[in-house]
């Protein structure tokens, strides 16, 4: 009997002694958080979104925003735009009439005069230039969705930059940080400093123009 007990210690203290085996996922996408109780995965938080065409992992910040947009963007399956994803509608703002890719211009270029606002800046219509960013948006979940370019960062940066002068233009500024227009400017200098110099002094002269 005493023999039997020496033999189940020594069993259990090589059990504890092995390695914790790491958690293992037998799906394909590991969840990322749980919202309510509920676990929700990168995998079914894109494929609620008619933009999202492709198999690339979105980062989750683009996941958050492609959740967000699913049930306000509507798709035409029968267009296509950038990398194959649809043409996508916000309001009454579709992304095929402001598309950059489309025109001669360079990205930047062609956003300081599509996107250009009222003055006084105040007077701007705020819905239109968001209904414009959520075009933007969608459509950039898309191409990354499909391992495209991201040329459209340039355009999308800085209409995301307009909006908040708009929003702080009318006495109600973004109070996250990655909203700031100084925030926004740095983004849009960035990812176009390839473009001419000019320009870019035209969107660090906007940057200072909120009223």
């Amino acid at each position: 009997m005493h023999a039997s007990l020496t033999i189940v210690a020594a069993l259990s203290g090589t059990v504890a002694a092995l390695p914790k085996i790491p958690f293992v996922s037998t799906t394909d996408v590991i969840p990322l958080r749980s919202n309510g109780g509920t676990i929700t995965a990168v995998s079914a938080r894109q494929n609620q979104a008619c933009f999202v065409i492709g198999g690339k992992t979105l980062p989750e910040e683009v996941a958050d925003i492609a959740a967000d947009l699913a049930s306000s963007v509507t798709c035409d399956n029968s267009a296509t735009t950038i990398a194959g994803v649809p043409d996508v509608t916000s309001g009454s703002v579709t992304f095929s009439s402001i598309d950059f890719s489309q025109s001669n211009q360079s990205p930047l270029q062609f956003a300081l005069s599509q996107f250009a606002t009222e003055t006084p800046l105040a007077n701007t219509d705020l819905q239109t230039f968001q209904d414009m960013l959520n075009v933007y948006l969608a459509t950039e979940a898309g191409i990354r969705s499909a391992g495209g370019s991201l040329a459209i960062k340039v355009p999308k940066f800085f209409l995301e930059m307009q909006v908040s002068r708009i929003q702080t233009a009318q006495g109600n500024p973004p109070t996250a940080a990655g909203l700031q227009v100084d925030h926004l400017r740095d983004k849009v200098l960035k990812n176009a400093g390839r473009e001419d110099q000019a320009l870019l002094n035209q969107v660090t002269q906007l940057a200072t123009q909120l009223d």
